[in-house]
């Protein structure tokens, strides 16, 4: 495993999934450390006396930016700072995300414009390689000032305070500190700022929400063929000349794989000639719908790729010819994270809407093309996927509660100073929840549609939807009499988030 090096080059985002995901190393380039080290050395020059006020660093926070704090209160400014700010509540963040928020605030801390001395980066890059794992409530940012309370929550630990996983023991900071041999941090000046201005915690969340929507997009082009196949559908919608006269990449890059995938397929030779004459939109319409959400994914990921790897600090410290300078902005601004949560929830949520059409056409008798009613193995007797259905239907149902964007609110805080706020966290936590009721949606037309091809029998699918087939029939049995389905759909959904489907495809 590659060990990701902070200050060497751009952080992107094969690198944070490897850390959050895999606990690949992290370490801080040498090179690197000295040039914090100098950094902070110019930095230190503004704490002498006489010196002007510099926001974060000799002034008080957000409101009180006016309020010079004297040096004898600049240490204590600091920690109440982190103590003031975690103010999160709910559920904490998985680890994964967690992890990806420690490393984004290292890499701010590494591209050397917080100011802060190189052992700030360098514990935070300590507690990740311990798998010391701050807890971090989720709700509680409104996504400008950057996401402080998560942030608090995180920094808390670096001094000894608030809470962390070590394992699966929950531990006081201080505590889970000393059982890795790691010592808590007394704060300088600006430190505790820098630890808390920015966007990580809705750049980590919506990063991996990213990453999965990425492999579910592949994986429903997969399930989508097969359902495609079993309902006797066509492969002409899909034909490159229909979408060289539309050349939006996503839904190129769909009709290929719809292509590929039913190609050889001897269940759809046996309904080449008849009296159908065009498919449903959930089938004909699958490039045009997957291939857009794809899209969006690609928009996504421009915005991903800039921030990730972004100073999100206030003030920024540049040293240029041996100067200082000192910038205050608003690079924590989360509007560009923001907007990209929403359009990545209403994407995937537009993505889990066809989806859940085709399981409709798969358990409906009318339109399933011979399919037994709800696909059960006695009629009346058993319902079959028949509330399958119904709970897909709900999954979408809230899904399009969820998709509400956040991105257009705003409620000003701090006494009218932080007039304007993204709610981008709120985006990013809504993305990440869509997304899951989508993968359980993918997992639904899986069952159903793995269950049509054993009702197509003796026909044959193509050898890659065969070998797909078989990967789903070697963890769950075909349906030979109503069940608990609670089982297959957890084993489905499973696949749904697994590369063994891909895998099986592609190998074929």
């Amino acid at each position: 495993m590659h060990t990701v090096a902070l200050g060497r080059g751009p952080l992107t985002l094969d690198a944070l999934r490897a850390v959050a995901l895999d606990c690949a190393p992290v370490t801080l380039d040498p090179i690197r450390r000295g040039e914090l080290a100098d950094i902070r050395a110019h930095v230190e020059t503004l704490l002498a006396p006489g010196a002007p006020n510099v926001y974060g660093i000799n002034t008080g926070f957000g409101a009180m930016a006016e309020v010079r704090i004297e040096a004898a209160d600049l240490a204590r400014l600091q920690i109440n700072l982190l103590r003031s700010h975690a103010t999160g509540i709910g559920d904490p963040y998985p680890v994964d995300i967690t992890r990806a928020m420690m490393l984004l605030r290292a890499n701010v801390l590494a591209l050397g414009t917080s100011g802060a001395r190189p052992e700030v980066c360098e514990l935070l890059i300590a507690l990740l390689n311990a798998g010391v794992h701050p807890i971090i409530p989720e709700k509680g940012s409104v996504g400008a000032s950057g996401d402080l309370a998560p942030l608090a929550h995180l920094a808390l630990v670096l001094v000894g305070e608030g809470e962390a996983l070590l394992g699966d023991a929950r531990l006081p900071g201080a505590e889970a500190l000393a059982q890795v041999g790691l010592a808590p941090l007394t704060l300088a000046p600006k430190e505790g700022l820098a630890l808390i201005n920015g966007t990580q915690a809705m750049t980590a969340d919506l990063a991996l929400s990213w990453c999965r929507a990425r492999h579910l997009l592949r994986v429903a082009d997969v399930v989508g063929a097969l359902s495609l196949d079993t309902l006797m559908g066509s492969v002409r919608p899909f034909d490159p000349r229909i979408h060289a006269m539309r050349p939006h990449p996503g839904q190129r890059a769909v009709a290929h794989n719809l292509r590929q995938l039913v190609a050889g397929s001897a269940l759809h030779e046996s309904h080449r000639v008849c009296h159908k004459v065009q498919d449903p939109y959930s089938l004909r319409c699958m490039p045009q719908v997957h291939g857009a959400t794809r899209d969006v994914l690609a928009y996504v990921e421009q915005v991903l790729a800039v921030e990730v790897d972004a100073a999100t600090d206030n003030p920024l410290v540049f040293v240029e010819d041996g100067q200082l300078d000192t910038l205050s902005g608003g690079n924590f601004h989360g509007q560009p994270v923001a907007f990209a949560g929403d359009f990545l929830g209403i994407a995937v949520a537009e993505l889990a809407n066809i989806v859940e059409r085709r399981v409709e056409q798969l358990v409906n008798p009318a339109l399933s093309g011979g399919l037994r009613p709800f696909l059960a193995t006695h009629g009346g007797v058993d319902s079959g996927f028949m509330i399958a259905q119904v709970t897909a239907a709900a999954l979408v149902s809230e899904n399009k509660v969820l998709a509400h964007p956040a991105s257009v609110d705003s409620i000003p805080s701090s006494a009218n100073r932080e007039d304007h706020v993204s709610m981008g966290t709120i985006a990013a936590r809504k993305a990440r929840t869509i997304l899951a009721h989508a993968e359980q949606v993918v997992g639904i037309e899986l069952l159903c549609a793995a269950e049509a091809l054993d009702q197509r029998r003796p026909l044959r699918s193509s050898d890659a939807l065969e070998a797909v087939h078989a990967v789903i029939r070697q963890r769950i049995a075909p349906l030979d009499g109503d069940r608990n389905l609670q089982p297959d759909l957890a084993a489905a959904v499973e696949l749904v988030r697994t590369p063994h489907l891909i895998d099986a495809a592609e190998a074929a």
